[in-house]
């Protein structure tokens, strides 16, 4: 994947097999226009057909003021309905694409994450936030409803009841709250953010790539489905891991007390 190729994100890897993708317009708190949604949207189905080395993602936001503000409102300004109706497409593939991406992707919140930057924050797999950082989605103040997974995602992690407070009331809450409820896994001072994340990245990167997937495809699927049906599911994903070198890399390692080297494969 060619870093340069992107103008609003910036992508790194600051640890082995992760890839970090920073929101990159600090200017206008990392609110995404139409630019940054087809670049996400490019990003992460370039992920799903071609991971390379990645075994883990981290999304977060340039600077420490905003993770995301959500999206371009002075953009927006003027849009007719049509034009609104094309622009907002390109931000339902760019939540699509996110909750696709096979590898599991962390959100490290360093900041406000409103309305759809919100929506980002709830489409990942999970998120670690700092104290300072706020949410909210705030559409319904604007005369819309969150359109990027946010009433099915926000629902999904907080509960139903707690959703609707937070969705119809447009209330912005704080990290500690967002980790009270379920948005965010956990809380942590500024500076130790992002070592905390790159820590469970790693150990993510460490653990073997087709099961990490496969693990993460059989929670997804398993709990929109029936007990038995994502038992069934579990099961399938389970034999996907059983014929691999991975495998019988992880059993020999373990037999030699050594650490394994998984490839992949």
């Amino acid at each position: 994947m060619n870093a340069d190729s992107y103008t609003t994100l910036a992508l790194d890897h600051p640890a082995e097999a992760v890839l970090r993708i920073t929101l990159d317009r600090p200017q206008v708190a990392n609110a995404f226009n139409t630019q940054m949604a087809n670049d996400l949207v490019d990003c992460f189905e370039q992920l799903a057909m071609v991971p390379g080395d990645i075994r883990c993602v981290l999304l977060t936001g340039a600077g420490e003021r905003a993770f995301c503000a959500g999206g371009d409102l002075k953009e927006r300004d003027g849009m007719s309905d049509a034009a609104w109706a094309s622009q907002h497409l390109v931000y339902e593939r760019m939540i699509r694409a996110l909750l696709q991406c096979p590898l599991p992707v962390i959100a490290v919140v360093n900041g406000a994450a409103f309305g759809g930057g919100c929506e980002l924050v709830a489409g990942a797999d999970f998120a670690y936030a700092a104290e300072h950082a706020k949410f909210a989605l705030t559409e319904t103040s604007l005369g819309i409803i969150p359109g990027a997974g946010g009433t099915q995602t926000l629902a999904r992690a907080v509960g139903e009841r707690r959703a609707k407070e937070l969705i119809l009331s447009a209330t912005p809450f704080s990290a500690a709250q967002a980790a009270e409820w379920g948005l965010v896994n956990a809380v942590y001072p500024a500076a130790e953010l992002m070592p905390a994340a790159l820590e469970v990245a790693g150990n993510i990167a460490a653990n073997a790539p087709i099961a990490v997937r496969q693990a993460k495809q059989a929670i997804h699927r398993g709990l929109q489905m029936s007990i038995a049906d994502g038992l069934g599911f579990e099961i399938e994903a389970y034999n996907r891991t059983v014929p691999t070198a991975d495998r019988r890399e992880g059993v020999r390692a373990f037999n030699e007390k050594r650490k394994p080297r998984f490839e992949g494969k």
